[in-house]
């Protein structure tokens, strides 16, 4: 063996020792590892002698079996996916996935252990391990659930929210909500919300809805509370519907008892609104310091700031749009809400503008705005959308959550405005065992919107491009609805003569004719000029002008072909 060969044998001899700690060495964390490379290989249930001192230490320290062991080390070799499905263990194991069914038994002991959750929503099964058991296992802890009870008053609407989200994100059943739920309360009996609400001697149901009452104005303020808030807690449909009835008609047991009763806005009752009562706040919260209500001021855009423009529209459109704008003046929105009440129907202002990019429907938004002295809240689309479960919707409720707070503490009521809302009004998605846990995100975000418009008591606008992709649900929910043509020839020529009023006749027809540009377009093309003209010291060069018209349109011709090609 020549003297290369030699010191190659040394250097993988040095390598394999580095990497194979001595036993006693090892933490949680290099067993599992090593479980997992041995079961990847031969099978989740055949590991060799030397894999059974692994799974020996493994069963001792986490208290689990060791099949569950194996699984449970296939579970965290999916890193930080949050939606594992089973198909990803059967192939991580090299198992058939028939086999897999008869394994879901060591699965449900591991979810019982905490060491996993699952979830069950909307007919799809996934799971995930929460950040909490990594984190012990990091620390060569072996994992052990928070002891609940003996807790203060803050911790134990923390755990209080935590159930609640495990139920929204189906990670629990009710039947299993009901349990944890009790038991919380039973081991925290030193706390007087704990005493207070078992001294009712309510219905299980009731009991959870008003702790979730509780929970909801305890941890968020929120006293705008509708069915989409609770839905969730309970998996009988039929129960639900019952339950939303009787709250409706004002027969339910916690309004006959004074616990929860209907907002009142303006006046008039809303039947699809609810809140604790004054009396329910003093008896079962008084001893915690309630979450102030998000500062809605920051997210205002004021009217006062907003610059006037000239905006040039075809004859329907500056119709519709006049019309709009007067009915948004004070004294003419404030006669219509009171009349809209008075009859029982919905007072909300939700409207849409659509049509095709440039066509001034944002711009439009601002100036009327402007013109009846309304702030504006702008919603940030992007903002919305959360790979986290659960995120993107409380993040859309707080977002309605700050416009209620912003619409009681304004004189004049705010606007609020959802610009291009493609992405969140939208056709809904169909279900099934293979949906993905965005798509159903996505759905539970829209489902959420379509029940703040049913109650909105304020004014919405929202702009979109695309209303052929519009979901039938919303399109009936928007009271008013204006489409944005592209401009024709003469408002072209009269967007060119306010951008630009050195241009002649001439030039003037020349460019409306020529050039099918929209507002926005037309905009862009005189920012360009004027960027021209500070370069060069010259006030208009024609020539730069008929140049970038002609960019600008091949540039949008190019921009169809890409959406149409993508179109789903």
């Amino acid at each position: 063996m020549n003297k290369t060969a030699k010191e190659a044998r040394k250097t993988n001899a040095r390598t394999r020792a580095e990497k194979e700690k001595p036993f006693k060495d090892m933490d949680i964390l290099d067993h599992l590892e090593k479980i997992h490379e041995i079961t990847a290989s031969t099978g989740l249930e055949n590991y060799n002698p030397k894999g059974k001192r692994h799974l020996d230490y493994l069963t001792k320290k986490l208290g689990v079996s060791p099949l569950q062991a194996v699984l449970f080390s296939h579970f965290l070799a999916q890193g930080d996916d949050n939606n594992i499905h089973i198909k990803q263990i059967a192939d991580s194991g090299h198992c058939n996935p028939i086999r897999m069914v008869k394994y879901m038994t060591e699965c449900e002991e591991l979810e019982k252990k905490k060491l996993i959750r699952c979830s069950r929503g909307n007919g799809s099964v996934s799971y995930r391990i929460p950040f909490e058991v990594k984190d012990s296992l990091r620390k060569n802890n072996e994992y052990t659930p928070m002891n609940k009870d003996k807790l203060d008053i803050n911790k134990f609407f923390v755990i209080l929210e935590e159930l609640f989200e495990e139920k929204s994100n189906g990670e629990l059943t009710s039947e299993a909500l009901t349990g944890e739920l009790l038991n919380l309360i039973k081991e925290n009996m030193q706390l007087e919300f704990c005493k207070k609400i078992m001294s009712y001697n309510f219905h299980e149901d009731d009991l959870v809805l008003l702790a979730c009452f509780c929970h909801l104005f305890g941890n968020n303020n929120d006293d705008h509370i509708g069915n989409h808030d609770f839905g969730s807690i309970y998996d009988n449909k039929f129960l639900l519907k019952e339950i939303t009835s009787d709250l409706s008609a004002g027969t339910h047991n916690l309004i006959e008892n004074k616990f929860i009763e209907f907002n009142n806005d303006d006046g008039f009752v809303n039947n699809e609104s609810w809140k604790l009562t004054d009396i329910a706040k003093k008896e079962l919260l008084s001893e915690i310091n309630v979450k102030k209500s998000k500062n809605y001021k920051k997210n205002l855009v004021l009217f006062d700031t907003i610059k006037a423009k000239k905006m040039f529209y075809n004859s329907r459109e500056t119709k519709e749009i006049e019309t709009l704008s007067s009915l948004l003046m004070q004294e003419n929105y404030s006669k219509i809400q009171e009349r809209l009440d008075g009859k029982g129907m919905r007072k909300g202002f939700a409207c849409l503008f659509s049509g095709a990019p440039g066509t001034g429907k944002t711009e439009t938004a601002y100036q009327i705005a402007r013109e009846t002295k309304r702030n504006i809240m702008m919603v940030d689309i992007s903002r919305i959308k959360s790979k986290w479960v659960g995120e993107s919707e409380k993040r859309i409720k707080e977002i309605f959550d700050t416009y209620r707070n912003a619409v009681e503490n304004s004189e004049i009521t705010p606007i609020l405005l959802f610009n291009e809302a493609d992405a969140i009004i939208g056709k809904r998605k169909e279900f099934s065992a293979a949906s993905r846990a965005v798509d159903q995100m996505e759905n539970t975000v829209q489902n959420i919107i379509l029940s703040e418009m049913e109650t909105l008591c304020g004014i919405m606008i929202a702009t979109t491009n695309l209303t052929q992709n519009m979901d039938n649900a919303f399109e009936r929910r928007f009271l008013y609805k204006i489409a944005f043509d592209r401009p024709g020839i003469e408002i072209r020529k009269g967007i060119w003569n306010s951008l630009l009023p050195d241009l002649s006749e001439e030039q003037l027809i020349e460019l409306s004719s020529k050039f099918d540009l929209s507002g926005g377009q037309i905009e862009n093309i005189t920012r360009k000029i004027e960027v021209d003209a500070i370069l060069t010291g010259k006030d208009l060069i024609l020539e730069n002008l008929t140049q970038y018209c002609k960019d600008e349109v091949e540039n949008s011709f190019n921009s169809i072909q890409k959406s149409i090609g993508f179109m789903p």
